[in-house]
């Protein structure tokens, strides 16, 4: 255990409370017995009131606690910690083969600009491949941020957090609904990422069938069962070790299968079926759902620990009918990506196409989009794609909506500027109200008028 005659406390002050730096020491028991007065300031503690507690009690996210008990070091990490990413430092404290403790530095300063630095390489990495027409970038890697098409604020915000998170190893769960590019969005994280050159491994739990799930993730032992190959199999897990992970449908995985993985997230480690050891695993988790794991958690279909061990940092993907100024962008993106893999000329949709497009509400979002059209380059005949290229159901919405009387258009309008509006400030009524210029009993009126569900 490290203790006062083995660090002289008043020494360290004099080293670490001249730089910008933030330090904590922790024995061997992940307890806290040095940690300077400008990391307290930044966490805003009291010095006296930690030293012998727990680091985890302590600093959120912490990884001290883990590297005492693994003894590797974890340098340049991304550590998010009050709302915010620091750049951390993780190094064993060993003497005569033995580990004592750890050591944790964090840097407060320049941090702006050596995540904008890093982020900025990436993307020049990006492009060139992107450029040279590596769209099959090897380790499964398919998408790119090029893929994340758009200039509306909500696309923008998203992009940039999405270069913020990227270069940590925290896990992060992407929501949105079905058809939003949330499969973009981890391919994007990986890429920005340290682990850029290592695998990128989907899996889509809601496809696998639940007695398979398993040996799917964490493979399985020669003889584990009967039928299972001579040799064994590597899991998921095994094959994006160094690299990236991505669970999709993540809200469809069964119960048993939850506390599995919580145990890979908490441990680093993973049990192939029929073995009799765990194998330890170095993999950044990154999830995804268009299900409402909260109500889940409620009705017992969603364990609570995994929700949290998964929520470290949460991105939301907009739907499309919640940035519709991104469509125009869209369309011209689809339908070039369209006319170059079947080898057809087409070069513009008709005005009263686009008109439709922009009004219809896109409950498929941009997966939708792009399917419809992929259809409408298909059945275009003369280089345009004109209504008649359509699918029927987007021909019978055309129809719907001239035979709409003006009270009806106004009042869908209305409706979808208030939901965007309370969406905006995360569901303050006062302060879309006051965004919207209307009074705060208008918009209570309204909700209560068009039904809009507050969160």
């Amino acid at each position: 255990m490290i203790t006062e005659h083995f660090f002289n406390n008043k020494l360290l002050d004099i080293v670490f409370e001249s730089t910008y730096y933030g330090t904590v020491i922790v024995d061997i028991n992940g307890k806290i017995q040095y940690i300077s007065n400008n990391y307290c300031e930044f966490l805003k503690i009291e010095r006296e009131l930690v030293i012998g507690e727990h680091v985890t009690n302590v600093i959120e996210n912490t990884r001290m606690h883990l590297v005492v008990q693994t003894g590797k070091a974890e340098m340049a990490d991304l550590h998010f910690l009050h709302n915010d990413f620091v750049i951390a430092n993780r190094i064993p404290i060993i003497k005569n083969n033995e580990i004592l403790g750890a050591i944790g530095i964090i840097t407060f300063r320049d941090l702006a600009d050596w995540k904008s630095m890093n982020s900025h390489i990436n993307e020049l990495l990006i492009n060139y491949k992107f450029y040279q027409k590596e769209l099959e970038i090897p380790g499964g890697i398919k998408y790119s941020s090029h893929d994340l098409i758009g200039k509306s604020p909500e696309i923008q915000e998203l992009k940039d957090f999405v270069k913020r998170v990227a270069m940590g190893n925290i896990s992060v769960l992407i929501r949105g609904e079905s058809g939003t590019g949330k499969e973009i969005i981890a391919h994007s994280i990986h890429q920005f990422s340290g682990r850029m050159d290592k695998p990128f491994v989907k899996v889509n739990c809601g496809a696998i069938p639940e007695q398979l799930i398993e040996s799917e993730l964490f493979g399985y032992e020669a003889g584990a069962f009967t039928g299972a190959k001579k040799g064994g199999k590597i899991g998921k897990f095994e094959l994006a070790d160094g690299g990236t992970i991505f669970l999709d449908e993540i809200g469809d995985m069964p119960l048993h299968m939850q506390v599995k993985l919580l145990r890979v997230l908490q441990e680093n480690e993973y049990e192939p079926v029929g073995s009799l050891y765990p194998k330890k695993i170095n993999v950044r988790v990154i999830a995804a759902t268009n299900r409402p794991l909260e109500r889940m958690i409620e009705q017992k279909l969603f364990r609570e620990d995994l929700f949290y061990r998964i929520n470290a940092v949460q991105l939301f993907v907009p739907a499309l009918r919640d940035r519709t100024e991104d469509i125009p962008l869209l369309v011209e993106h689809f339908l070039k990506k369209a006319a170059a893999k079947i080898g057809k000329r087409i070069t513009s949709i008709h005005p009263e196409v686009l008109s439709l497009i922009e009004q219809y509400d896109w409950p498929g979002n941009i997966r939708e989009l792009e399917n419809v059209i992929n259809a409408g380059v298909h059945l275009s005949s003369n280089g345009e794609i004109r209504i008649d290229d359509l699918p029927h159901y987007l021909k019978n919405y055309k129809l719907e909506a001239e035979e709409r009387s003006l009270k009806d258009i106004v009042e869908e309008t209305e409706k979808k500027v208030i939901e965007k509006a309370l969406k905006k400030f995360n569901f303050d009524k006062n302060r879309a109200a006051a965004a919207l210029g209307i009074g705060n009993s208008t918009i209570y009126d309204k909700i209560k008028k068009y039904q809009i569900l507050i969160k």
